[in-house]
C-alpha cells in the first residue's frame, strides 16, 4: 500500500501539546492530513469528514481500520482506505496518533517509511490554557487530563524512544521550524 518515495508523519504527544496545530502546519506545508475516525461528541468548530470521521459506535465498528484505541471512553482509529486515500495525493501525509497508534503503526508499515514525532508540554499550566483556548470545558478537560491514555502520553515507551524525534513545544514558532528540518531532513 505504502509506496518508497511516500512519507507519512506521525504526531502524537499528550492533550494540549500542539498536535493539531502542527497538523495543520505541515498540512499548510503540502502534506495531505490523514482523517480518523472517532465515536467521541464534535466541538462547535469541527466539520465531519475534515477534522475527524464523527462515527457511532455502530458506525465504529463497520470499518477496516489499521489501528484502533479507546481513549477517554471513545474510540479512535485510523482506517486502511483513509489512509491509502490521504496518502496517494501527494504522496507524503500527516497523522495524529496516540503512543499505541504510533506502536500499531510502526508493526505494520515500514519503518523506514514514517517519521515520528513527539510534542511535550513544558507545563501543566500551559497544558490546560491550551485546551481552554480550543473550547474544552473545565470538567471535560480535569477528566481527559486524569484519563490513564492521557497520562500514558505524557511520555514515551522505551520502545519509541529510539524512533521518534521528542519536541518540547514552549514556542510555537521554534517547535515548527524543528518540525520543518525533521521532515526535511528525514527520507521519504
Amino acid at each position: 500500500m505504502v509506496q518508497k518515495q511516500q512519507k507519512l508523519v506521525i504526531l502524537c504527544g499528550a492533550p494540549g501539546s500542539g498536535k493539531t496545530t502542527v497538523q495543520d502546519f505541515l498540512v499548510q506545508s503540502g502534506f495531505t492530513k490523514v482523517i480518523t475516525h472517532t465515536t467521541r461528541k464534535r466541538r462547535a468548530t469541527e466539520q465531519d469528514g475534515h477534522d475527524y470521521y464523527f462515527e457511532t459506535a455502530t458506525s465504529f465498528k463497520s470499518k477496516h481500520y489499521l489501528e484502533t484505541v479507546v481513549y477517554d471512553g471513545q474510540a479512535y482509529g485510523s482506517s486502511f482506505e483513509g489512509l491509502k486515500k490521504d496518502l496517494l495525493p501527494t504522496g507524503k501525509a500527516v497523522i495524529v496518533l496516540d503512543t499505541q497508534g504510533v506502536k500499531a503503526y510502526l508493526e505494520k508499515l515500514p519503518a523506514e517509511l514514517l517519521t515520528v514525532i513527539f510534542l511535550k508540554v513544558p507545563s501543566k499550566k500551559l497544558q490546560k490554557e491550551r485546551l481552554i483556548a480550543r473550547g474544552d470545558n473545565l470538567a471535560s478537560i480535569k477528566q481527559r487530563l486524569a484519563s490513564k491514555e492521557a497520562k500514558r502520553d505524557e511520555k514515551l515507551s522505551p520502545e519509541l524512544e529510539s524512533v521518534a524525534h521528542v519536541l518540547v513545544n514552549q514556542e510555537l514558532a521554534k517547535t515548527l521550524a524543528q518540525v520543518k528540518r525533521i521532515v526535511t531532513d528525514t527520507p521519504g
